[in-house]
């Protein structure tokens, strides 16, 4: 853990640097002064429909193990997308499938599962919108061959879900070739978890509802697409909605690199080349990429603490959590 804070506080100190290097900061005080604050509330206002419908959509992929609440689901949502803020090298990943396994029937490694889900729906969704961008906008050649990576990741995650969802037994014995090898103290939790963890695939075999979450997930990224464009206009950067499609995406690769928590120097520089593909200079983006991290933060901030005293956890419940204890 503290390797791990220490190594992402580093890579967030370089990431920071590589922002603000060869910069006069009499333009980025122009760049703050400039802001057009009108055009932050419909941003924020985005915000707010993202995570009401990222809630909406995860209820959904649950629901073939349990109907929760689409409140306690809410609440759930907002704690741990503050988790995965607040903690370094993306440790908050683990929160939700935490909470909602406290909060319903579920288990935590099922709950996993459909956290995977949902990662693949979205990048799915985002490489299918970047395709559609190319038809307006060409990519630089490092974008076009970071997307072809990301596609055929995305693309061999979808099949194994699929593989083992319909091909479970078979799945089981493929992996028994390796849990064998471990003591039985140690293996047989791992197939009980092997197991809860493909449950949480269960949507894969609900066309209706896997439909439903692909038509949220497409809607998700929109309204993040017009998030950004209404944050153009505040800087008054003359930039296309596929621009904003690009930017998106740059940032989405940027924010996957575990950092140190908050997203700090990685959002930065990714904000800062991605508006750097359309001529938009250093000074003038890294006024955008300040304000843009900012509310975004304030706004996971706003959202996740009230929730908080009625959703606590610490460390140690996630470490003993993925050791076994508890309900895996």
């Amino acid at each position: 853990m503290k390797k791990k804070l220490i190594l992402g506080i580093l890579l967030s100190a370089v990431l920071v640097w590589l922002s603000v290097r060869g910069i006069r900061f009499g333009d980025v005080a122009e760049g703050f002064r400039s802001i057009r604050y009108g055009f932050i509330a419909p941003a924020f206002a985005g915000m707010l429909v993202m995570q009401v419908l990222r809630s909406w959509r995860w209820g959904l992929i649950l629901k073939p193990l349990e109907t929760v609440r689409p409140w306690t689901v809410f609440e759930v949502s907002n704690v741990g997308f503050l988790a995965i803020t607040a903690l370094p090298a993306r440790l908050g990943e683990l929160v939700r499938p935490y909470l909602i396994a406290r909060n319903s029937k579920i288990r935590m490694t099922a709950a996993l599962g459909t956290i995977l889900v949902e990662r693949v729906m979205d990048g799915a969704t985002v490489l299918l919108m970047a395709m559609v961008a190319l038809q307006w906008t060409p990519f630089p050649p490092w974008l076009v061959r970071s997307g072809i990576l990301f596609g055929t990741v995305m693309l061999g995650l979808i099949f194994l879900m699929i593989f083992l969802s319909f091909r479970r037994e078979n799945s089981i014995q493929a992996a028994e070739f390796i849990i064998r090898r471990f003591p039985d103290r140690v293996a047989n939790p791992i197939r009980g978890m092997l197991h809860h963890f493909i449950d949480g695939f269960q949507i894969i075999r609900n066309i209706r509802l896997l439909f439903q979450v692909f038509a949220l997930s497409l809607l998700i990224w929109v309204v993040d697409v017009a998030i950004i464009y209404a944050m153009f206009a505040a800087f008054a950067l003359p930039l296309s909605v596929p621009a904003a499609l690009i930017v998106m995406v740059v940032l989405l690769i940027g924010i996957a690199i575990p950092t140190a928590p908050g997203f700090i120097g990685n959002w930065h520089y990714a904000c800062i080349l991605g508006l750097g593909l359309f001529g938009i200079p250093k000074a003038e983006a890294l006024p955008f990429a300040v304000v843009y991290h900012f509310i975004s933060v304030l706004f996971i901030v706003i959202m996740g603490l009230p929730f908080l005293p009625f959703m606590k956890f610490s460390l140690a419940d996630l470490q003993q959590q993925m050791n076994g204890g508890g309900k895996p």
